[in-house]
């Protein structure tokens, strides 16, 4: 699909990997409207890419529904969805004070990361499955966000690998299912890359990330991700695979 001219929708687009992928993007020609529950950081990414800047929450049905009535307002019926939203969180399994772990935290996390996946793409396609079709009778296309904790978890990474490794898994049936609309569906598992959040690490600590990654041993750069999400979108015989993104990198046990 040639990005230039096409509706885009980036969740997660007012920081880190979300960022990335909105001003890439932009600069590829497409119009994107910026989703995000930080309206702050949306609207300054939407200023600078001339983008729309939209309030939503992945997880919740009617904020997802009405985050692309009001980008199809603004730019028309997308064809690309970008789904970057999403967070993090390490517990274990029995703490140190010897009491289980929370529920309700494993819980948040499977609702933003899985089922917010499953939310934005469910609603996405059914907007986009009424659209005409393009050449090849393709419709459109969306990138999901898995991570390299979804195969390689760590300690304490039970509700965020478990998120991932459901993403992972919702790929390929997914990518199946809309196959009949012409939709496709891949997803990105990254690595280490250095987001706001690793960024606000000391740099001792960066470096150590850094250097359990064989090749190259540095953090990734966002506009990494952003190109090889924007590559599946170009690419139409990209479909049903997801793609690590980690420079070799296989995460050690802790």
């Amino acid at each position: 699909m040639n990005i230039q001219g096409q509706a885009a929708l980036v969740t997660g687009g007012g920081s880190g990997l979300g960022e990335a992928t909105a001003r890439e993007l932009a600069r590829l020609g497409a119009k994107v409207a910026v989703l995000d529950l930080n309206m702050a950081n949306a609207e300054r990414v939407a200023a600078d890419i001339g983008g729309v800047a939209v309030h939503c929450n992945v997880s919740d049905a009617d904020s997802m529904a009405q985050a692309i009535e009001t980008a199809a307002a603004a730019h028309g019926p997308a064809r690309i969805l970008m789904q970057i939203a999403g967070i993090g969180t390490a517990k274990r399994v029995v703490g140190k004070d010897g009491k289980a772990a929370p529920l309700d935290e494993f819980a948040k996390v499977i609702n933003v990361n899985l089922i917010g996946t499953y939310n934005a793409a469910r609603l996405f396609a059914a907007a986009c499955a009424k659209l005409e079709p393009m050449e090849d009778g393709a419709r459109g296309v969306m990138v999901f966000t898995a991570s390299v904790a979804a195969f390689d978890g760590q300690v304490g990474q039970q509700a965020y690998s478990a998120s991932k490794a459901g993403v992972v898994g919702m790929t390929l049936p997914m990518a199946r299912d809309l196959a009949q609309h012409g939709i496709r569906v891949c997803t990105i598992a990254p690595g280490l890359f250095k987001t706001p959040l690793l960024a606000s690490l000391p740099e001792p600590i960066q470096q150590s990330l850094a250097s359990s990654i064989p090749f190259p041993a540095r953090l990734g750069k966002p506009s990494e991700f952003a190109e090889l999400a924007c590559h599946i979108v170009h690419n139409d015989h990209l479909n049903g695979e997801v793609i690590r993104l980690d420079g070799a990198l296989r995460m050690a046990p802790r």
